[in-house]
């Protein structure tokens, strides 16, 4: 279900987020009674890339959250780890400043950003004991190591881990990038273990699923109004609402 589209969207850009100078973007609902549900949402491996979800967070701010982007390097020698969590630990402090709730945040990703954003859930430990409300993860693949934590979210769910919070996951039916087998796999590990979760497949692509599509001049996912990205986008935005209403 796509949130209620048509609320006026303020933006604060550049905003700095750590030790490591790494900058964030605010997308946030104008005139809002009071605090907004949150949403952290991180890029996928190319670096410093927040501009590339700016077209999901605008759709998903226009429906009443509070969304914030960051960058971060996945070249980085720790892989993105130091910028990631960073970034987590300044929503939790600095997101009620901003009209939201850090504390209470999903924690979402793309690409190379869900499977990040899953790792925090299923080792909490490395975010202080804190989990995030619930965890949205587009397009990921979940065998490979999550940067946030060096340990895929796979193998941790065979080891018995538990996400404690309700998982979403969106993944495009034409993905060549990351086949959507990756999100199917993953949702039915965390089924046969008796853990939440949902899983929808729009018809679109790896960028299409943010509302994007793939620049080859540029080397970089850009805004597209095709209609095939704009539906996506417009349901993983629902998406997240209807994980931070839950």
């Amino acid at each position: 279900m796509a949130p209620d589209m048509g609320m006026a969207v303020e933006t604060v850009r550049g905003m700095i987020y750590g030790p490591s100078g790494k900058q964030l973007d605010v997308y946030r609902p104008a005139g809002a009674s009071g605090p907004a549900p949150t949403v952290l949402l991180w890029h996928g491996i190319g670096p410093d890339e927040r501009d590339v979800l700016e077209p999901l967070a605008r759709t998903a701010a226009e429906g009443g959250l509070l969304v914030l982007v960051p960058d971060w390097r996945s070249d980085a020698a720790d892989g993105g780890r130091a910028h990631l969590l960073e970034s987590l630990a300044f929503v939790r402090k600095e997101a009620g400043g901003l009209g939201g709730d850090g504390e209470s945040c999903v924690l979402a990703g793309w690409s190379a950003g869900a499977g990040s954003a899953l790792g925090v859930a299923l080792r909490p430990e490395i975010a202080d004991g804190w989990r995030p409300r619930a965890v949205v993860s587009v397009a990921g693949r979940y065998d490979l190591t999550a940067r946030t934590t060096g340990t895929a979210p796979l193998t941790d769910l065979a080891a018995g881990r538990d996400p404690g919070v309700p998982v979403h996951l969106v993944h495009g039916s034409r993905d060549a990038v990351l086949d959507a087998h990756h999100s199917r796999d993953l949702a039915e590990a965390l089924r046969a273990a008796g853990h939440a979760v949902t899983l929808q497949e729009p018809e679109t692509d790896h960028a299409g699923v943010i509302t994007t599509e793939y620049d080859p001049a540029a080397d970089r996912c850009v805004p597209t109004a095709a209609e095939h990205a704009v539906r996506a986008g417009r349901l993983v935005a629902g998406v997240l609402a209807e994980a931070a209403a839950a």
